[in-house]
């Protein structure tokens, strides 16, 4: 008997074909084998919705190897992941195998298992299933929505934007989000207000502190103290007041364990406590479901990690109570298992919350196997699966009313505290907090009603409000979930689309929108608001949900999608570019033309003086002009200066950091529409001034006249090469920071090196660039081996003159911006290497006869677009497992 199983990956293939017999061939597939073409026509709604799918052509390979295990197997078996996406993957390696007729009568069967443990898949094994046309329905009609949306709606964009690349059904939402939240921020006008807090002591000397909450018989909220005058009046009566305790009130509370996890909980959660980004959160999880050595064999330490359920099997929370007595003792495992329900309005297919595969396997017994991140998201998880199902914390709340006397004048105060009478889940686990710490944390003395109590110092502050903070990638994900947008397979691949059409930024872990997504949601708000609401989103969401449970037709719902959309883009379609224009000027208004609080005109210009500022388009984008063009060449970036920065600049827009000592010109900071650079003097005729790009590593709003003077003062010369005496200089050009000799460049590691290279290093740094022979040849080091690539040759992730990046053989494919090569794994890699060798050379690169007979000029761009409409219409596509 010959048994064929397919899984994804070859880390789970692996694993697997450990737990299973001889008679048992288990292979990848590498993810998804297909999708639709990145052209028009995939997808045709005039056709009843009519799909093309087209073979990944490093699929190729691997499904004939399938096919031709699967021509003299008995049976095939389906083992995918248990979710939409893994029940798409079964669907198509089934089609494409019926389509070779590669089948015959060989028996198919579908099996899922939440873990990667040989009784789960000896189980699953034992209990097969055919495939699940609705769950497969519910992708089918994910897939055509992003599809339509991306390829109808992005060419929209390209026309009466130039310079935004995309729009999809759930990244558009998403950026709206982040974009809106900005928003908030700029609108926000901070209030003062003051808090006055007394430091006092028990007669037995015990000291604590409490706030003022009320006046003269008047409460006073956080905010109610507005001004310095009445902040010092009420510090005023506490000094040399008479203290008393006006009542003591203790209440008992329990606070109850957390959920186990879920993939939003999970990343919200290691990116508190470990700094963890999302799609890092991800791949180490996928790591540790799909199998580690333990003991001698392969095995899975956590069950599948793209969930929204939060139950546990019967056996797990068994097992876990069963541990928790062995661990801490009777007290600590409650009466009953505990039971938990999804508070999601979007919760999918039923599966088990993120937990260990096995309780009693301790994170200190699996260290030793695991690198420092597995090892720190294993403990993580297995914390918090472990006190969901302990005793809930006994505290004791206890608040004391205070009255200070002075000369008829009273104040009242409140100090709060608490005591952890009984620990239950506090002795294993407590949940990170966004916000501030518990100031009800602390403990209190003991005191009664009547106590007199002594000051011991007054401390009265400022304060002003702050406005609501940008969201983190977990905060956004829980927005996300809140909202009913997005899944937990799509909420990562979401926000590396966004990160990667530069529609916003990472700023200390805060998500910043750039102006081209601003300008990208003022129009779909403008022109498309429908469609990026939150409320149409998550009902639309909802529907795919109904169509996997088998409860609506999901052509019907593309139909009634598609009918509204089609006629929204046929109107937008006529519109003039002039018009879309004067509609963003007046939706974004307030972000590029901020009140300047004198009553003067925001959008007069500041260089003619009689010329009106608008927005305006150009090749590179987006940018703010004068009216009076060509006479007046005034430009700036989208977003004003503000604040300080603002009260710094000149009339024309510029800022004057200070005079060069040597030539007595002001050197200035200054934006154009490519970005701020430096400028030394002003044009005196035919000559130029010195101008020098200000490097991302600089801020434009906070450099100084000492960085600016050398930064204008490069290319520096380091000195004389030993061997020709010809000059070495150094210098930041397009591709960063150098050092240059006779006509050879070699990368510096950063810009600071610039100005502290000194001529051993960089003669050894040209030497070494000379020996390597170009731009990713020998010399590029190698940081990581992967292993050997299904059509032979190794696969390594190397470090090369513009950063890190995949190589296979003469492929060499770059990693995604902000991507860390140390946490690149295998399929990772194949998916790189196989999107690099479909797209072909680059641009810059070597050609083939084939590629010099591609169509040039309109047909070649046309050609273009439509690969990046393909693209923008995946955004909820996961990547595979």
């Amino acid at each position: 008997m010959k048994h064929v199983v397919i899984v994804e990956s070859p880390a789970k293939a692996k694993t697997i074909n450990k737990y299973l017999g001889k008679e048992y061939e288990v292979l990848a597939s590498y993810g998804h084998v297909r999708d639709l073409p990145p052209k028009d026509g995939s997808v045709r709604p005039d056709e009843d919705f009519a799909m093309s799918w087209q073979v990944d052509a490093k699929a190729q390979k691997r499904l004939s190897d399938i096919a031709r295990a699967v021509k003299d197997a008995d049976r095939l078996i389906l083992a995918t992941d248990p979710d939409r996406e893994g029940e798409a993957i079964s669907w198509h390696v089934l089609e494409v195998l019926r389509a070779r007729k590669a089948l015959k009568d060989t028996p198919v069967e579908r099996v899922v298992f939440n873990a990667i443990t040989k009784q789960a898949v000896t189980e699953a094994i034992a209990a097969p299933r055919g495939i699940d046309d609705s769950l497969v329905e519910a992708y089918l009609a994910r897939r055509a929505l992003d599809y339509l949306v991306g390829f109808t709606l992005s060419p929209v964009l390209w026309r009466k934007l130039p310079g935004a690349r995309s729009a999809g059904r759930v990244q558009s939402v998403a950026l709206r989000l982040v974009c809106d939240r900005e928003t908030e921020i700029e609108a926000f006008k901070p209030q003062e207000y003051w808090s006055i807090v007394a430091r006092l002591a028990t007669p037995g000397a015990a000291e604590f502190t409490a706030r003022v909450v009320g006046a003269d018989g008047k409460k006073l909220g956080r905010l109610d103290i507005a001004n310095e005058t009445s902040a010092r009046d009420i510090e005023g009566v506490l000094k040399g007041a008479d203290y008393s305790v006006a009542s003591v009130e203790a209440k008992a509370q329990k606070r109850n364990p957390p959920p186990p996890f879920t993939t939003s909980t999970l990343q919200q959660e290691a990116s508190r406590k470990l700094g963890f980004a999302a799609a890092r959160t991800m791949q180490i999880a996928q790591r540790l479901y799909e199998g580690v050595e333990f003991g001698g064999e392969t095995i899975g330490l956590i069950t599948y990690m793209r969930t929204d359920g939060v139950d546990l099997a019967p056996e797990a929370i068994s097992s876990i109570r069963s541990q928790i007595g062995r661990d801490h003792g009777a007290r600590y495992v409650p009466e009953k298992p505990r039971v938990y329900k999804v508070k999601a309005k979007n919760a999918q297919e039923a599966h088990e919350a993120i937990r260990p595969t096995d309780a009693a396997r301790r994170p200190a017994d699996v260290s030793g196997v695991l690198d420092r991140d597995e090892a720190r998201l294993y403990d993580l998880i297995w914390k918090r699966t472990v006190a969901s199902q302990m005793a809930s914390a006994d505290i004791e709340r206890t608040t004391a009313e205070i009255v200070a006397k002075n000369n008829g004048r009273e104040v009242d105060l409140r100090a709060t505290g608490q005591v952890i009478k009984f620990d239950g889940f506090f002795a294993l686990y407590q949940e990170g907090r966004d916000d501030e710490e518990d100031e009800d944390s602390a403990r209190l003395p003991e005191m009664a009603s009547g106590d007199r109590l002594d000051e011991r110092g007054i401390d009265t502050e400022q304060h002003f409000t702050e406005p609501p903070p940008r969201y983190t990638e977990a905060t956004l994900i829980k927005k996300m979930e809140e909202l009913g947008i997005g899944r937990p397979s799509t909420y990562t691949a979401t926000l590396s689309v966004l990160r990667d059409r530069d529609y916003v930024r990472l700023d200390k872990k805060r998500l910043v929108p750039e102006d081209k997504g601003r300008l990208v949601t003022a129009f779909l708000e403008s022109f498309f608001g429908r469609y990026v609401e939150y409320d149409f989103t998550a009902a639309l969401e909802e529907k795919l949900d109904r169509i996997s449970a088998g409860d609506l037709s999901w052509r019907e719902v593309l139909r009634d999608f598609w009918r509204d959309f089609s006629s929204q883009v046929d109107e937008i379609k006529d519109l003039r570019v002039s018009e879309v224009l004067e509609a963003l000027n007046e939706l974004l208004g307030p972000h590029i033309f901020p009140d300047k609080g004198d009553g003067s005109d925001p959008r007069k210009c500041p260089s003619c003086g009689d010329g009106r500022l608008s927005l305006k388009v150009g090749k590179y984008g987006a940018f703010i002009g004068c009216s009076n063009y060509p006479e007046c060449r005034f430009t700036r970036q989208l977003a004003a200066p503000d604040g300080d920065d603002a009260a710094k600049e000149n009339g024309d827009g510029t800022r004057v950091l200070g005079l060069d000592p040597e030539s007595g010109y002001e050197v200035s900071v200054r934006v154009g529409r490519f970005g701020p650079y430096l400028q030394l003097g002003e044009a005196e005729g035919e000559e130029k001034p010195k101008r020098a790009n200000i490097p991302r590593s600089y801020d434009p709003a906070t450099i100084d006249l000492d960085a600016a003077l050398a930064l204008l003062s490069l290319p520096r010369e380091v000195g004389l090469h030993p061997e020709t005496g010809q000059p070495i200089s150094a210098g930041i050009g397009r591709y960063g920071p150098f050092v240059l000799h006779d006509g050879t460049y070699a990368n510096l590691d950063s810009v600071e090196e610039v100005f502290s290279v000194g001529l051993n290093r960089a003669v050894s740094l040209i030497a070494e660039k000379k020996a390597g022979g170009g731009r990713r040849g020998p010399s590029a080091q190698v940081l990581k081996t992967l292993g050997d690539h299904p059509d032979g040759g190794p696969v390594t992730v190397r470090n090369g003159r513009y950063g890190p990046y995949i190589n296979h053989g003469k492929i060499n494919a770059t990693l995604p911006r902000g991507s860390d090569p140390n946490d690149v794994t295998m399929e990772t890699a194949l998916q790189l290497i196989a999107k690099k060798a479909e797209a072909g050379p680059s641009k810059g690169g070597r050609s083939t006869g084939r590629a010099r007979n591609k169509p040039a000029g309109k047909s070649a761009a046309k050609s273009k677009r439509s690969r990046s409409a393909g693209k923008s219409g995946d955004t909820d596509a996961p990547s595979a497992s």
